[in-house]
């Protein structure tokens, strides 16, 4: 097995903690609302925190059906968290997990800095190239993008 580690910064006009919010606790009630063509539904197995399986359920036509996320923790005073990718989605045969640690933080003249390392660990002697893993992040903005525009057009949301 080995390990690629990426590293992803992203600005947003929405606030930290809202965005924190859409990401983490809201994320059952604003993904599939903000992402109706990626996100059919979130199945979270009891409270979303540290060692939940959330199970996310895309829409017919994508690439995946579903995949599975087992939470690593939350923190909401730094607008931080951390999962595991562990079961669908993008892994197939070649990766057996990517963690994702993320933490959104004040921008200059508001808005947010959204930054983001992330590990893949390969299967055996598979290798990730960065064009693979910048594909990946490209469809994900399948979900961010909407989210981010939902929170923008509904200034009550997530507050």
């Amino acid at each position: 097995m080995g390990v690629v580690t990426y590293d992803y910064e992203n600005t947003s006009p929405v606030a930290p903690a809202r965005l924190f919010k859409a990401f983490t606790v809201e994320a059952p009630k604003v993904w599939p609302t903000a992402a109706p063509n990626a996100v059919k539904s979130l199945e979270v197995e009891a409270n979303p925190s540290s060692g939940s399986i959330v199970k996310i359920n895309f829409v017919e036509g994508l690439p995946f059906q579903y995949m599975k996320h087992q939470i690593g923790g939350h923190d909401e005073s730094n607008f931080s968290y951390s999962y595991d990718l562990i079961e669908g989605g993008p892994l197939g045969d070649k990766l057996e997990k990517i963690s994702y640690e993320n933490r959104f933080e004040a921008a200059a003249g508001g808005g947010s800095i959204c930054k983001s390392s992330m590990k893949f660990y390969t299967i055996g002697d598979n290798v990730i190239t960065e064009d693979e893993i910048k594909a990946l992040i490209k469809g994900s903005e399948g979900v961010y993008k909407p989210v981010e525009a939902y929170l923008l057009a509904n200034p009550e949301a997530c507050n």
